[in-house]
């Protein structure tokens, strides 16, 4: 393609595509770009110049990559690069210093010089090289007795379990920063270095046979330590025991484990390539084969491929100027390259006689290279911007919750995992109940190793491991537990103990149960089987399990029935608030008011946002700092209201908007970020006194409120919207939900290989025109042998009824 090539805008130095410069042009009147082509000659062996005569053109930016390797030693390049002036086309050739001004030469040299991004997203460069930390060698470990269980963290100073730092000096588990992303924690795990000086801490759940991530809160950034093994020891975990081959398996785990890859990717077993739509593989960028799987499931479903695929001319007509920072953009761009065929074509037969001529049998370069794709979904994600492996459940989720900020039109195609689960706690002294619910996409079932049916195997099995380790025996073929998936079913189902439980019968704490059903089902249900957990090593590892999936899935019996006969509910009261004697000894969690501080806003305004908020938080906080810059008073120092006025204001003082009568803003933008309109949020919050919970209870039990709106705020609401056009088509009040019958029929499931999700393997399983086909990375095949009782996530569709 002459055309081909990537054009840079000289003045906002955004790079275009043949098919978009031209909409750039008209729409900004910037005349000048930049034309950068690279031509690919592919080496002859032995040839003078060792280059074929034949070219071929290498598209950037919008057109998706092919996965051929243009690193190869295969291969070599001829740039070429023209400076050319719209709307006539006026080419000048470069270099070129005598008809170009200085500046605009400068402005080509420096474009022409720097880094090409798809190079900095090379595998070898996804991460910078740590250095190690000063304080590795020479740190002091108290000698307090701490030691660290495999599983169930907390942080020391709050409820939060996600995110943890276990502190290397005294064993403090203690929450990280907070992110803008939502993910994140309180920052208590600075405030501990703050106070103690302690520089070193490892995140808890990174710790593998190769490893963990540790920061050092002195040097203010990620290091090595090449002691980690002797210091975490200190703590009760043993790194020592955790050996690993090339590979990245345990000596004695080498058998098991091959044989799980064996199966998954069905090896030994001569597989038919696949080609055309739908049949396209996605290289792997190092370690994103969770990326690649969940991909290809997410666009096997017919409403992702209409949302995307079929918007695409819309979706690209109406993106920014810089399409690289646009999520919908780059979701059309990447279904496009799956389900358009035009990067998965089967081999000429020409090509195919000709290797068997040579003996050659060169890969065919199919596939696309979602380099771009990756750079932008993860930018900013503490985990999936790394170059580690990561959970596909927990990227599924990241995705959905992307889909769901950025609407795509009328339809939002995420809508079709969304469904309601109702929660029933039960006091157990009282007997009393209390019916909540709550918006999920995904089934979570527990393994229910109690059940196996082979357990006589299973203890066999057990002890000649354990002989055969003894001896230094090669080991006994694996047993492999058989799991009913009806026990896992049963599990899900029963009753679960509620931590920490207040009952508002008894007005103190009591012993709670909580029950969990389906208030509606969606259009396409997501199972996990949770096999990830720690062994009592510290070891993290994978329960081996062989579950009997069905095709055929029935949940109808999970439904949620409400409120029964004879039931008595738990009085609405809330937990008493402990208000100090005195109120300007109110206690300001100064974690999240550094947060704020470090973000650049007024040490003052971040203490009012905070106190205001009721310590809620950081990002709560910063929800009341954007919604109160432009009062006069924002950055005068906070004044404490007087005792009656703090009990009488309640949850109201949690931050009046300016506006009278007005609930909390930063409550309100809560509702709106679960799907809410915000004319609904504001209603429920009035009806219910500004208390959250209550009033999602309210909006869930209130189908057909009444319309209540404030035009002057749905004024500022829609002017700060840059899709308010697009939101104004959906008209829904609350999260839309396609519910209907329980019967669905299985059509993929993603497997992993590995012993954690920080190590392995996913491939990807879909049924497509009546067979399946297996997605591993670039290779597409159909599927002989479908491993669906080794699966990790489940995707069923629903069955019409």
């Amino acid at each position: 393609d002459s055309e081909g090539g990537l054009y840079v805008c000289m003045n906002t130095f955004l790079g275009f595509g043949r098919e978009h410069i031209e909409r750039h042009y008209r729409k900004t009147g910037q005349c000048v770009y930049l034309h950068l082509k690279r031509h690919v000659r592919e080496k002859v062996p032995g040839a003078s110049g060792g280059a074929l005569p034949k070219r071929r053109n290498a598209k950037l930016f919008l057109d998706l990559e092919i996965s051929s390797d243009l690193n190869s030693d295969d291969f070599e390049y001829e740039d070429e690069a023209k400076l050319v002036i719209f709307p006539d086309h006026y080419e000048i050739s470069l270099p070129n210093i005598e008809e170009l001004p200085a500046l605009v030469t400068i402005a080509c040299d420096a474009l022409l010089s720097a880094k090409s991004p798809y190079r900095k997203q090379e595998p070898d460069s996804w991460e910078e090289e740590l250095q190690a930390s000063k304080h590795a060698k020479t740190l002091v470990q108290l000698d307090n007795g701490v030691r660290i269980p495999p599983s169930g963290w907390k942080c020391s100073r709050c409820d939060l379990r996600e995110n943890l730092w276990l502190n290397l000096t005294d064993g403090a588990v203690l929450c990280g920063k907070w992110f803008f992303d939502g993910s994140g924690g309180n920052g208590h795990a600075t405030e501990h270095y703050r106070e103690t000086g302690y520089p070193l801490a490892v995140k808890l759940g990174t710790i593998t046979p190769d490893g963990a991530d540790v920061y050092s809160f002195d040097e203010e950034e990620p290091v090595l330590d090449p002691h980690i093994a002797k210091h975490l020891a200190h703590f009760g975990i043993d790194m020592l025991q955790m050996q690993v081959t090339e590979n990245g398996l345990r000596d004695n785990d080498i058998k098991p484990r091959v044989s799980e890859w064996e199966v998954i990717q069905e090896a030994g077993v001569k597989l038919k390539p696949m080609y055309g739509p739908g049949y396209t593989g996605m290289k792997n960028l190092g370690n994103s084969c969770y990326l690649n799987a969940v991909m290809q499931a997410i666009f096997s479903i017919p409403e992702f491929q209409r949302a995307y695929v079929g918007n695409l001319p819309r979706i690209f007509d109406y993106s920014p100027l810089d399409p690289t920072q646009d999520f919908n953009t780059q979701m059309a761009k990447l279904g496009h390259g799956l389900l358009s065929g035009q990067y998965s074509k089967p081999p000429m037969k020409a090509e195919l006689i000709e290797q068997v001529m040579k003996e050659e049998h060169k890969p065919q370069h199919n596939g696309i290279s979602p380099r771009m794709f990756k750079a932008f979904i993860s930018k900013g994600h503490p985990e999936f911007s790394s170059n580690r492996q990561q959970d596909a459940q927990e990227f599924f989720l990241h995705l959905i919750n992307l889909v769901e900020r950025n609407p795509v039109g009328s339809e939002n195609p995420s809508d079709v995992f969304r469904f309601l689960v109702e929660e029933r706690t039960q006091c157990c002294q009282s007997r009393k109940v209390r019916y909540t619910e709550r918006v999920d996409y995904i089934m979570q079932l527990p393994v229910a190793m109690e059940a196996a049916t082979n357990k006589d195997e299973l203890i066999a099995y057990e002890l000649k491991r354990r002989e055969a380790e003894a001896a230094r025996r090669p080991l006994p073929e694996l047993v492999r537990a058989k799991i009913p998936f009806s026990a896992c079913l049963q599990a899900f189902s029963e009753p679960s103990n509620v931590e920490d439980f207040w009952s508002s019968a008894l007005q103190a704490k009591s012993a709670g149960v909580k029950t969990s059903r389906f208030a509606s089902f969606p259009e396409y249900l997501v199972v996990q089987i949770k096999k990830f957990t720690f062994g009592l090593d510290w070891i993290p590892k994978k329960l081996d399990v062989s579950i009997d999936m069905p095709d055929f899935l029935d949940i109808s019996h999970l439904r949620a029935r409400g409120l029964q006969p004879g039931e008595e509910e738990l009085p609405d009261i809330a937990p008493p608030i402990v208000i100090p004697d005195d109120p300007k000894a109110l206690d300001i969690d100064e974690s999240s008011v550094m947060q704020l501080a470090e973000m650049g806003f007024p040490l003052e305004a971040c203490r009012k946002a905070v106190y205001y908020t009721g310590n809620l938080g950081a990002e709560v906080a910063f929800n009341w700092i954007i919604a109160h810059m432009e009062e006069p008073d924002f950055a005068e120092p906070l004044v404490i209201p007087a005792f009656g006025e703090v009990a009488s204001s309640g949850a109201a003082a949690l931050g009046a908007v300016g506006l009278d009568n007005q609930p909390p803003e930063e409550m309100v933008a809560i509702i709106i970020s679960m799907g809410f309109q915000r004319n609904l949020a504001i209603q429920a919050l009035k009806a219910t006194n500004n208390n959250l919970e209550r009033a999602l209870e309210w909006i869930f039990s209130h189908p057909d409120p009444e319309e209540e709106s404030d035009p002057a705020l749905d004024t500022v609401d829609m002017e700060n919207n840059a899709n308010a056009n697009i939101l104004a088509e959906t008209g829904s009040e609350g999260p839309r939900i396609k519910d209907g019958p329980g019967r669905y029929e299985l059509f993929g499931f993603i497997s992993h290989m590995g012993t954690s999700t920080m190590s392995g393997h996913y491939i990807c399983h879909l049924r497509k025109e009546g067979r399946w086909v297996i997605y591993n990375d670039l290779r597409v095949c159909a599927s002989e042998r479908p491993p669906k009782d080794l699966g990790y996530i489940y995707f069923y569709h629903r069955i019409p009824s």
